[in-house]
């Protein structure tokens, strides 16, 4: 069935352009083996004298718990000590240990590398310094053998971690993943603790977006994870800190800036194809459609009305300035086609969610086209204005404007919603993209009773619930 884009054409689904279906991994059976089902990755860059002993513990550790087919890789960063040969001794001694060598640093070089190379279903990384305490290594990855989760991710700040640390540290720490909550509207709550876990697939589509190579690599995998929709699993953890850590905390702060501000404008100008990260299979409740009951439009409404009122201030404002050097007619006409040019941008990406630029010119012309509609209404506000009372004062004029752009932004809503950003009937929003629209002809997407997919043999429900390595920087 064709799929109605952005564009009003019409394009067949791709399965192969989306992320599959979460499902659960098939169970272990006793004395079965599973294959390699975890890769757990260690990124070292001269530490000789950690890495045997967080080898050892860590195979062990494996070995005992976890009930699944493991591998351990050592991604030596360029080390210029006994590294590469205390990891090349360890991968000859156990079967389930490999070392990966390469010949620059960074941290996001080694999994971006490494992660991407391994076949594994879920690809871990720790800290060699084991801060983190193992216990939680099998509450990070069960949501992603389970298929609730995309990613799951260790945390030092949610209630319930217990961590060891000194006040410079954790103010450091919190510092940054405040930030990150202001400037790019980041919702875990610690982006730099190294114990992480990715399903294999989605790894697969999200680290060739990734860019940064070091300490900000984790940073960037998680708000694009979490900008594209996917889920993300928090485990508080018992963490101590590692008094050896050799990070350099202003450099690898200075770069975290920089990358902050990189990966913002990324977002800001829809730069970044994060659609490739959505799944067509209508396993997120709220791809579904019931009857009589209007999807987002509560939302998208609020939505509208918090950006109307920042365009009605940014309107006003450029009245009052204009106003200084031009006629009033002149004023209101240049005010409010530069209101409107920015009211049309912050609709289409935070009220309707359409990103990239693909259409942008379109819809900005049609915008345009509501603009002329709002004009008429102001502009005809301010000549009966000038009628009834040639000698009006700036502020009868104000008055008179409020409440003309007020009647001017429901009717733009109304068309905005009708015709710039239309939902077909019994389809998805245009706006929200081809991932979406395939899931309409997904079973269980549509109005009626849910079609749920049966279990496969051995499965469970599928659920939907800066140049170095070493100890994370805070």
């Amino acid at each position: 069935m064709p799929i109605e884009t952005t564009g009003g054409g019409a394009l067949p689904p791709d399965p192969a352009a989306f992320l599959p279906a979460r499902r659960h991994l098939p169970a272990a059976r006793p004395g079965a083996h599973t294959g390699t089902v975890l890769d757990v990755v260690v990124p070292v860059h001269n530490e000789e004298a950690g890495l045997e002993p967080c080898v050892r513990r860590l195979h062990s550790f494996l070995r005992g718990a976890f009930p699944y087919g493991f591998r351990i890789t050592v991604a030596d960063n360029a080390s210029t000590d006994r590294t590469p040969r205390i990891a090349g001794r360890l991968a000859r001694e156990y079967a389930e240990v490999e070392a990966v060598r390469l010949e620059q640093k960074g941290r996001g070089r080694a999994l971006r590398q490494v992660w991407g190379g391994s076949s594994a279903p879920v690809r871990a990384y720790m800290d060699v310094d084991l801060s983190t305490d193992l216990n939680a290594l099998l509450p990070l990855v069960a949501p992603l053998i389970s298929g609730h989760s995309d990613l799951a991710v260790g945390t030092r700040l949610a209630a319930g971690a217990r961590v060891v640390r000194g006040a410079k540290r954790e103010f450091l720490s919190r510092s940054y993943n405040l930030l990150l909550r202001r400037s790019l509207a980041a919702r875990f709550s610690d982006a730099q603790c190294g114990f992480k876990a990715v399903r294999g697939e989605v790894a697969d589509r999200l680290l060739p977006l990734v860019e940064d190579t070091g300490w900000f690599f984790d940073t960037e995998l998680l708000v694009l994870a979490e900008r594209a929709g996917l889920r993300i699993h928090e485990v508080p953890v018992d963490w101590v800190d590692d008094p050896d850590s050799r990070v350099d905390i202003l450099r690898t702060a200075v770069d975290d800036l920089k990358g902050i501000w990189r990966l913002g404008r990324a977002l800001a100008v829809g730069a970044l194809p994060l659609n490739a990260l959505r799944r067509p299979s209508g396993d997120d409740p709220r791809e579904r459609r019931l009857a009589g009951v209007p999807r987002e439009l509560p939302w998208r409404l609020a939505g509208f009305c918090l950006v109307g009122a920042f365009s009605t201030l940014l309107y006003l404002g450029l009245y009052a300035l204009l106003r200084q050097v031009a006629a009033a007619q002149l004023a209101n006409g240049l005010a409010l086609l530069l209101s409107a040019l920015a009211n049309t941008a912050a609709n289409r990406r935070l009220t309707f969610g359409v990103s990239g630029r693909a259409h942008a010119v379109r819809h900005q012309a049609q915008g345009l086209l509501v603009f002329g509609v709002g004009l008429l209404l102001t502009s005809g506000s301010l000549a009966a204005l000038a009628a009834a009372d040639p000698h009006a004062s700036p502020g009868a004029e104000l008055s008179v404007l409020v409440v003309a752009n007020l009647a001017a932004t429901v009717l733009r809503f109304l068309l905005f919603r009708a015709w710039v950003f239309p939902e077909p009937d019994g389809g998805p929003r245009e706006a929200d993209g081809p991932a979406t629209a395939a899931a309409a002809d997904t079973p269980g997407s549509g109005p009626g009773p849910v079609t749920r997919r049966p279990h496969l043999p051995g499965e469970g429900a599928t659920g939907n619930s800066s140049d170095t390595t070493g100890s994370s920087p805070s």
